[in-house]
């Protein structure tokens, strides 16, 4: 399906699938759960789930002719980290937006983890204090004026690279890998399970699984806080995914499944549910998941193995999408582990 668009690998291959075992067990054992480990995919600063998506942007900032890339998200934004680690691998600048999404106190919120990453990666760094939200934000378009006011040649990458043209074809390639690995596996996937806030991951997944007849068997674990903004954003990205890769079927509302249950209180705040599933995962697995993201789908996912949404003897995938250097951020939280 992708073959006819450039990629720039920045990843090490294909992630490895990972049997959650003692996980499995733990919560009965009738369900097998796995992880496709999108947290160990590259060597640029921790790696995660962007960077699968920027192999198919970073071509076209390259033809562009541009020397600045220019991006958006929170203080403590996966993304952001991985896009100044891109920027310093392909010797550009990088211009960095990260504004205030997450209404937590911590002294050291704005010094370490991702953003501190960032910082010694050399990109440029403003702190805005702007509320969260996954659209088009007016900051992020001054910062790509100023670049451009001051001679630089900029390329816009929206928050999670998600509404760039190119933003969902990653995830195209991640579904199309997880056949690959099925084959060698000799048994298919039940069920998909991923955290969506800025789209673009489920919408790829959606289109690259919508070609074996699985959409609706990719489980999005909301963890925005603003579901109906988030779910449409989902389809939106798919169905101009679908049309660049000639899927040949349309993707219509009721193929983007959103678990909104488990996004309490906030964006970005962990709810003692989160902390519970991030220590579960840690003390059964040793597989760290953070308090923004992968806590809140891995919340999603033992809750919906506990409440018997997923029928006995299937097959589960999680997709650890990364994030995990955001755990720095809430360190008292975790004092005590």
């Amino acid at each position: 399906m992708l073959e006819r668009f450039p990629r720039y690998p920045l990843t090490f291959g294909p992630t490895p699938i990972e049997k959650l075992s003692r996980l499995s067990a733990s919560l009965g054992g009738a369900v097998e759960l796995y992880a496709k480990r999108e947290d160990c995919n590259s060597g640029l600063a921790f790696g995660g789930n962007k960077l699968r998506k920027l192999e198919y942007i970073v071509p076209d900032a390259l033809a562009a002719q541009a020397d600045t890339l220019v991006t958006i998200g929170g203080v403590q934004s996966n993304h952001t980290r991985q896009v100044a680690a891109v920027a310093a691998k392909l010797g550009m600048k990088c211009r960095l937006v990260q504004e205030s999404w997450v209404p937590f106190q911590d002294a050291v919120y704005d010094r370490v983890g991702n953003i501190l990453m960032s910082r010694v990666l050399g990109a440029e760094i403003e702190l805005v204090d702007e509320g969260f939200d996954i659209g088009i934000r007016e900051s992020w378009e001054r910062a790509l004026e100023d670049v451009k006011a001051k001679g630089g040649k900029p390329y816009a990458i929206p928050a999670g690279a998600s509404v760039h043209p190119y933003g969902g074809l990653g995830y195209v390639g991640f579904a199309e890998e997880v056949r690959e690995q099925e084959a060698q596996l000799s048994f298919t996937f039940d069920y998909v399970v991923v955290c969506t806030v800025t789209g673009s991951t489920h919408a790829g997944m959606v289109v690259g699984f919508a070609k074996d007849g699985r959409a609706r068997r990719v489980i999005g674990i909301d963890a925005s806080g603003t579901p109906g903004q988030t779910r449409a954003q989902v389809l939106a990205i798919a169905q101009h995914t679908a049309d660049l890769v000639d899927l040949g079927q349309q993707l219509t509302l009721d193929d983007v499944v959103l678990k909104e249950e488990y996004a309490y209180p906030a964006y970005g705040i962990p709810s003692e549910e989160t902390n519970a599933a991030i220590r579960l995962c840690a003390r059964t697995e040793g597989m760290m998941t953070d308090p923004v993201y992968e806590g809140k789908s891995m919340q999603g996912l033992i809750d919906l193995v506990r409440t018997g949404f997923f029928p006995a003897g299937s097959k589960v995938l999680y997709a650890h999408l990364g994030g995990v250097p955001a755990i720095n951020a809430y360190s008292y939280i975790y004092r005590n582990g």
